[in-house]
């Protein structure tokens, strides 16, 4: 039997974790404005999120028409591009911590992304300012205090988007 996720938005976490003692808070949501996924990080990770659209499963197998991971429900991988990304670095000690939107692998979605102690990043549609556009563009990562909470906002489209993390 084939599944399909009507009106909400589920976002994709990649990371590789390391030991630490304050997690960092992740609040993802979609576009009706309540939480709808929470995720810890521990200091020291980096990591992305970014939503899959127009997602069909069958058995744990399928396609989405972006951000497919290899057909797979559980991605284990990058997602396909064009995927609007929101990444991050976890400071470990105490150190900052950096977020920033990225379009270098094009855009599928419109995001917000905020750090509790920075600035909200707002990226309604391609080329937007607030994004990374090209791989040497550096000038678009925000600093955060250490283990910051954040808020990850993905507009719907008129696609239905999928829920998923790895």
């Amino acid at each position: 039997m084939a599944s399909r996720a009507a009106s909400s938005a589920v976002f994709l976490l990649l990371a590789a974790f390391a030991a630490g003692a304050s997690a960092a808070t992740f609040n993802i949501r979609n576009n009706c404005g309540y939480t709808v996924w929470t995720v810890y990080v521990p200091p020291g990770t980096s990591g992305r999120f970014w939503g899959r659209t127009g997602c069909s499963f069958n058995g744990g197998r399928g396609h989405c028409d972006s951000g497919d991971c290899a057909g797979a429900l559980s991605c284990t991988l990058s997602g396909q591009t064009p995927a609007t990304l929101a990444e991050y670095t976890i400071g470990a000690n105490g150190a900052q911590d950096f977020y920033d939107i990225s379009l270098v692998d094009g855009f599928n979605q419109p995001m917000d992304f905020s750090c509790s102690t920075g600035v909200n990043l707002h990226c309604p549609g391609a080329g937007c300012p607030d994004a990374y556009l090209y791989p040497t563009d550096d000038t678009k990562t925000h600093a955060c205090a250490s283990n910051s909470n954040y808020q990850v906002t993905f507009y719907a489209s008129s696609r239905h988007t999928w829920w998923n993390d790895a």
